[in-house]
């Protein structure tokens, strides 16, 4: 019996049968797709969820070493205050704030090479920066640099400041003039002075410390107006009574000073100084021939008092080692015993041009003796200054 054999054929799997699991694959994707989306978003928030708590918590720790290095800049506890911006800035590297109060602290600690290199760089990131410039020109004047103290401290008076930024330029300005008073550039100081003195406002400390540069300045004009503010907001300032005076008197307004250092010493009894520029000014005001509204007799007596004191003044003077400085003083000396008889009321009432003539005498013998023999005190001091009252006239 034949058995027959039958060859097995592999089954085929028709288009047909693989829809199904294509069709379910494929209904399937985009779910698939969410999801993954969904897990990428949630690991990519909390990846920026912990990165800004690693930024935040080394900001905190940043902040916290800088107000403790804050506290000891104050307290001008230096080294502390440097240790303490150095580890902040390892927290923020790039802080602006932070590298500017650490050039502070150096600065404080005389390291200035160190902090020039820090403030330098913060100059090339912000040149607008109102303290760096002014810190730059603080440098720039301890190193002797006056030409770049002058251009940093101009950039300060016109940079950008926190808060009060008037005070502040101000304030830069009170120092660049303060600096060039230093350096004995008074003209210059004198068109800063004048440039600041425009718009100082209302308080009258301001005003003070303004005429008292006036006065190293040696502008007694303007040194004068701002004391008169100052006491126009206050009128019982000390230091304005007696800063009016002191300018009143140097500006020859011998009048003005008398009143305003009677009211300065009224104010301050203990003012020594005052006191003492108030006696100069009233022998100034009574020994003064030329002043108006006094009689003739009493003019006559001023100008015989005045040229008995000069003589005195040269005899007491004794001659230097100068040949023309002797024969000067000799000559003086030979012209005043030759006027002497002249010198009573009677030759004075029938010589009227002798006053004239006994005053040069005694002005020129002031001033000589005023230059070979030291300053002169007193009664030799008023004729002085009535010698430059009347100079050239």
């Amino acid at each position: 019996m034949m058995i027959e054999m039958q060859t097995s054929q592999p089954e085929t799997i028709t288009p047909s049968e693989k829809e199904p699991g294509l069709r379910y694959y494929l209904k399937r994707e985009p779910l698939i797709l969410a999801v993954l989306s969904a897990l990428a978003v949630l690991a990519f928030l909390g990846v920026s969820g912990l990165s800004r708590i690693y930024r935040a918590q080394r900001a905190a720790l940043g902040n916290r070493w800088v107000t403790r290095g804050e506290a000891d800049l104050k307290a001008h506890r230096y080294e502390l205050a440097v240790n303490e911006f150095r580890t902040a800035l390892l927290y923020s590297r790039d802080n602006y704030t932070y590298q500017l109060e650490l050039a502070e602290a150096l600065i404080g600690l005389k390291k200035t090479n160190e902090s020039y290199a820090y403030l330098i760089n913060l100059w090339e990131r912000e040149p607008e920066n109102g303290l760096v410039n002014l810190e730059l020109a603080r440098i720039a004047v301890k190193r002797g640099d006056t030409e770049k103290a002058l251009r940093y401290y101009h950039n300060a008076m016109y940079a950008i400041w926190p808060g009060d930024q008037e005070v502040q330029r101000r304030d830069a300005r009170l120092e660049l003039i303060e600096y060039l008073l230093s350096i004995n550039a008074k003209t210059q100081a004198q068109a800063e002075l004048i440039a600041l003195a425009e718009n100082l406002g209302d308080d009258p400390a301001v005003h003070v410390r303004v005429g008292h540069l006036f006065m190293q300045a040696q502008d007694y004009e303007h040194a004068l107006a701002e004391y008169r503010q100052s006491l126009k907001l206050d009128r019982h300032n000390p230091a304005a009574l007696s800063g009016a005076g002191r300018a009143a008197f140097e500006f020859g307004r011998y009048d003005l000073a008398q009143r305003d250092l009677e009211a300065a010493v009224a104010v301050s009894p203990n003012d020594s100084q005052s006191a003492e520029l108030l006696k100069t000014t009233e022998l100034v005001l009574q020994m003064d021939p030329f002043r108006r509204q006094i009689s003739v007799s009493q003019r006559h007596r001023i100008v015989i008092q005045t040229f008995n004191a000069a003589g005195e003044r040269l005899k007491s003077c004794p001659a230097v080692d100068s040949s023309a400085n002797t024969a000067s003083q000799q000559a003086l000396a030979e012209k005043w015993a030759n006027m002497k008889p002249q010198m009573t009321e009677e030759g004075l009432r029938r010589n009227p041009d002798l006053v004239e003539q006994a005053m040069n005498l005694v002005f020129d013998i002031e001033r000589q003796t005023g230059a070979v023999c030291g300053p002169p005190t007193g009664m030799d001091l008023a004729l002085f200054l009535i010698s430059k009252l009347h100079e050239g006239n």
